[in-house]
């Protein structure tokens, strides 16, 4: 009697109409509630009678009616149900841009397992004007739970619209380790970032990124870790991270930690970089690096260059070593620090004439190079011993130098240096004579008396040495003069 009811409600009634569609509704009686609902227009209930009747886009009309979250709500819910999700992810839509029902809707559909059609809603709905940070925050999780490999794409277009908080304990849950890196990067949290890589590099550590964030770690231990964790896991980059540390570095306890670890010929690059500070571990580890690669050269050139180490302790290891040139580099830092016997006496170990010839020149000591001079003699190397006359020629004695020759039978080889001495002593006396005779010629000479001062030039009774006037003899006074007065240029003036 559906038909009658129907014609009855629209003709002119007094009948409480609401009620009625109640008890109807309440009954079970769906299409007569369906009939008083639409009568007086209550799109709210009605969208809950169509759904039970399986009617769900007439459903969805009248929730659009409705236009109430709670007939939303329900209308959606048994869109589910009946698996019409397309008609649900409309109604949905107005769902979610209300945060407060979010959470709701989101375990509805998780607790039916529906994940796919829930990531899709979600999607869909981040192009609303309505759109909030729990949508986004909300889909960032759910990629972490059934589409992690959705989760970094969606991080990288909309990380600043999440909650990174909330995101982060669902990739940490999920595993994700390069989203959990790429979100402590973005959540300025450099430390956890660094730790997270170091921790998990298989999947979290990208160079560029690792270089980029540990510059911004607030505790510097992890500058040491990270070395650490180089050394362990890519110990050819080394360089390139110290390269970008090394402002931050104190590079001592740098220097020490690549000793300790035994790894010093890896950090070459980054030594050779800093020893422009001239520090002296950074000296000395640079030094031993040389050593061991046997480069004396830039051995040599770092002595020159940099002098903060301790030269006497190098001298000693070079002077035991093998290879002759770093020997010679041990006698040339005896040099620098006036060991000048020690010097000269390990260039004679080592038949280095020229070096210690040199050496005792520059010692500017008689003893040294008279010694090596003996030396030469000893060891039979006359050309040596006239090489060294010439070296050290304002050093050597002419007695000892003749004597030696003498002895050994080599005046030969003496008699350059004996010609010179000769002709230097003979230069000496020549400007002696010179000076004693021209000394002679000045005491020759008459002594000359000093021209007499001028009488205007004399101050008032004062006259000149033997300037008295004449006709005045010692003791007389002029005419007219008063005792005390003195003559003057003018006249005679009294004494004031």
């Amino acid at each position: 009697r559906l038909a009658e009811l129907e014609e009855f409600v629209s003709g002119p009634n007094h009948a409480q109409i609401q009620q009625v569609g109640d008890r109807c509704y309440d009954a079970e009686l769906y299409e007569a509630a369906k009939i008083l609902f639409n009568n007086i227009s209550n799109f709210a209930r009605l969208a809950s009678t169509l759904v039970h009747l399986g009617e769900y886009q007439a459903a969805v009309d009248g929730a659009r009616k409705a236009n109430s979250t709670r007939t939303w709500k329900e209308v959606c819910f048994s869109c589910v149900d009946g698996k019409e999700f397309r008609l649900a992810q409309v109604c949905g839509l107005h769902i979610v841009v209300h945060a407060d029902e979010l959470e709701e809707l989101i375990r509805y559909y998780e607790s039916r397992g529906y994940f796919e059609e829930l990531i899709n809603l979600l999607e869909a709905a981040l192009g609303l004007e309505r759109a909030h940070m729990g949508m986004f925050t909300e889909l960032a999780i759910l990629y972490s739970k059934y589409k992690p490999n959705k989760m970094r794409e969606h991080l990288e277009l909309f990380w600043s619209r999440v909650n990174i908080p909330k995101v982060l304990r669902a990739a940490e849950q999920a595993h994700l380790w390069p989203e959990l890196v790429f979100l402590y990067d973005k959540y300025e949290e450099y430390d956890n970032a660094v730790l997270m890589m170091m921790a998990h590099p298989t999947d979290a550590w990208r160079e560029a990124l690792f270089k980029d964030v540990v510059t911004k770690v607030a505790n510097i231990e992890l500058y040491y870790k990270a070395l650490q964790f180089y050394l362990d896991t890519k110990p050819m980059l080394i360089n390139d991270l110290l390269l970008v540390l090394t402002p931050r570095l104190d590079h001592t306890r740098t220097v020490t930690f690549f000793i300790k670890k035994g790894r010093l010929l890896l950090a070459k690059p980054y030594l050779r970089s800093v020893q422009s500070i001239n520090i002296k571990a950074v000296n000395e580890a640079l030094n031993s690096v040389l050593i061991e690669e046997e480069d004396y050269a830039s051995l040599r050139t770092s002595i020159d260059a940099f002098d903060n180490f301790d030269n006497i302790q190098l001298a000693q290891q070079l002077e035991k070593h093998e290879l002759i040139e770093f020997r010679r580099i041990s006698a040339y830092l005896y040099r620098g620090n006036n060991r000048w016997q020690q010097a000269v006496e390990l260039c004679k170990r080592d038949h280095l004439y020229r070096d210690a010839m040199q050496y005792a020149s520059d010692s500017r000591q008689s003893e040294i190079a008279e010694g090596l001079l003996a030396w030469f003699l000893e060891i039979k190397r006359n050309d040596c011993f006239a090489a060294a006359l010439y070296s050290c020629y304002d050093l050597l004695r002419p007695d000892v130098i003749l004597e030696l020759a003498w002895r050994h039978n080599i005046m030969d080889f003496a008699m350059p240096f004996m010609v010179q001495v000769v002709r230097e002593y003979i230069t000496k006396v020549e400007k002696l004579l010179n000076k004693g005779e021209e000394e002679g010629e000045k005491q020759e000479q008459p002594m000359m008396m000093n021209e007499p001062q001028l009488m205007l030039t004399a101050g008032p009774g004062m006259v000149a040495p033997g300037m008295v006037p004449p006709g005045m003899m010692a003791g007389a006074m002029a005419p007219g003069m008063m005792p005390g007065m003195m003559p003057g240029a003018g006249g005679f003036y009294g004494q004031m």
